[in-house]
């Protein structure tokens, strides 16, 4: 068909015979605009409407779906921030507990090398006094014995018995004498 056949009959027998010349049937195609235009509206009025409010509900629920998450990362940051200065503070105490308990070995090494030195000097100082003590005891000794060496030799010697009180103080005068004269004969 060409556009002057089509145009013809539309010229000839007005619409309808130009839509049954396209093989459209008029009262069929209204009732077909009809019936959609009925369908749409009970389709707007019980379907787009529920549909709407369930993809806005969906939509909703997906936003809040997403807020949640947003907060949950940002309260995952801000756990990771408290958890990092917990850390650090936990190092810092760490290395003060470090520091103190050093200072404290050290404190303790001192107090034990006072000790040690105190007890060292204690020590000495006790030798020192039981060496002098010994040393005069010796001394004390050996003026008993040199004593009575000395009277039994003048008795021997003189072959008569003297009087030990007086040949005593006679030996502690000499030994004074010679102390005098040499001070190391008296030690």
């Amino acid at each position: 068909m060409t556009a002057a056949t089509l145009a013809l009959p539309l010229l000839e027998g007005g619409i309808g015979a130009a839509f049954d010349a396209l093989g459209i049937n008029l009262p069929v195609l209204i009732a077909f605009i009809i019936n959609f235009g009925l369908l749409l509206i009970i389709l707007r009025a019980f379907l787009y409407r529920p549909v709407l409010r369930v993809l806005d509900e969906r939509r909703r629920r997906i936003e809040e779906g997403l807020n949640a998450a947003d907060r949950a990362a940002q309260e995952a940051r801000e756990a990771e921030l408290r958890v990092q200065e917990e850390i650090r503070r936990a190092q810092a105490q760490g290395q003060e507990i470090v520091a103190n308990a050093q200072a404290i070995a050290q404190r303790i090494q001192d107090e034990a090398r006072r000790q040690a030195e105190a007890d060292a000097a204690a020590f000495r100082e006790r030798a020192r006094e039981e060496m002098r003590l010994a040393l005069e005891n010796a001394r004390a000794e050996l003026r008993r014995e040199f004593v009575d060496l000395t009277i039994l030799a003048a008795e021997r010697v003189i072959n008569q018995a003297l009087d030990p009180q007086k040949h005593v103080q006679l030996i502690n005068e000499v030994l004074s004498q010679a102390a005098g004269g040499n001070g190391a004969a008296a030690n």
